[in-house]
């Protein structure tokens, strides 16, 4: 099973035996990925997946996450790194001091508007 997801996910490992401590950050993330992966779930929680890893393992873990998308299962993926977020998003949920305060679908997914929704539009129109 680890051969398979090493693989699949192109892990750069020198063997599956080796320890994950010892793998970098972003292969790290994918044996995470994996793990979650071999279950099938049907919704993935993935909070700042891609935090800390390098541009490569970014690619590959949006990948892995489209992937998972076309298989039928949901990703609620949560990001601070909003050029991400527009990047990856079909639709976004945005908090305002502990409150969904909008819902962007993809074709509104601009910079602007998730930002309004971030600094309380309401509270903002006020002004």
């Amino acid at each position: 099973m680890a051969s398979r997801w090493i693989k699949q996910l192109r892990i750069k490992t020198p063997s599956p035996e080796t320890p994950i401590s010892s793998l970098s950050g972003g292969n790290q993330q994918k044996v995470v990925l994996a793990k979650w992966m071999e279950n099938q779930p049907r919704v993935f929680l993935l909070n700042e997946p891609t935090k800390g890893v390098d541009v490569g393992a970014k690619t590959e873990i949006y990948m892995q996450m489209e992937e998972i998308c076309r298989n039928g299962a949901t990703v609620v993926f949560i990001t601070s790194d909003l050029p991400e977020l527009l990047a990856i998003s079909d639709r976004v949920y945005v908090f305002h001091e502990g409150t969904i305060t909008g819902e962007i679908v993809r074709k509104d997914l601009t910079q602007e508007n998730v930002a309004k929704k971030a600094i309380g539009e309401a509270a903002h129109e006020k002004e």
